[in-house]
């Protein structure tokens, strides 16, 4: 039953590169390959990067995803360069593949099986989080990064499904929906907010929500926030 389920989920048996390194076998370091494979290397380095961002996981008991194991999911799929990034569940990877559903989909069986955690998961490359940081309408003061949500999504019509929230926005909030992402900006603060409520409730059960700081500090990692 556990095959089935998998399986309609889009889960591939064949995610047994997510099994654990037998003990005692150290990853193979990066300054190792650097030594023996210099041009592994550079073609690593030139490999695209991608921000992984996972939903509603380590709030409360449930949906439990360790930052280390999160990292060692991703290493064991055979994504290099690994960064996470808080307890939210924020990663960064570099990948020859340059599917970001395919990605996704990847790392969402990948955690079902290692960890019994099921939670969308949503893929960017850095290119998209380029694209988001530039589509922003808001420019907030260092002191207001807290206050600026954006929420990204996997597929445009998530995105446009978000809109009839604009008729919970209360001044001074502004929410905006764009074609890669939506923007709320609470300048008194996100507790106050029904729109920023409601995109944590089910309406927002197709995107997830990163702050204005996260999303700089990704860009960051990622080389996005470099024009």
């Amino acid at each position: 039953m556990e095959y089935s389920r998998r399986a309609q989920n889009g889960c591939s048996t064949q995610l047994g590169m997510t099994q654990k390194r037998p003990s005692g076998v150290a990853a193979p370091s990066l300054a190792g390959t650097i030594l023996r494979q210099p041009y592994r290397y550079l073609a690593l380095a030139k490999m695209p990067k991608f921000i992984a961002l996972l939903r509603g996981v380590n709030v409360g008991k449930n949906n439990r995803v360790p930052m280390a194991e999160f990292k060692a999911i991703l290493e064991r799929l055979g994504y290099t360069g690994v960064s996470t990034f808080l307890n939210s569940g924020n990663a960064v990877f570099n990948s020859s593949g340059r599917s970001a559903p395919k990605h996704a989909t990847a790392i969402a069986c990948a955690l079902e099986q290692a960890l019994g955690v099921s939670t969308p998961v949503i893929v960017k490359s850095a290119a998209e989080l380029f694209a988001v940081v530039s589509a922003s309408p808001i420019n907030p003061p260092d002191t207001d990064h807290s206050k600026l949500i954006v929420a990204f999504a996997a597929e445009a019509d998530a995105l446009s499904a978000l809109e009839p929230l604009g008729d919970l926005v209360r001044a001074p909030e502004r929410f905006t929906v764009t074609a890669v992402a939506a923007f709320l900006y609470c300048p008194d603060g996100i507790l106050q907010s029904k729109v920023a409520e409601a995109l944590l409730g089910r309406v927002g059960k197709r995107v997830t929500t990163r702050n204005w700081a996260t999303v700089m500090k990704l860009a960051t990692l990622s080389g996005a926030g470099v024009a």
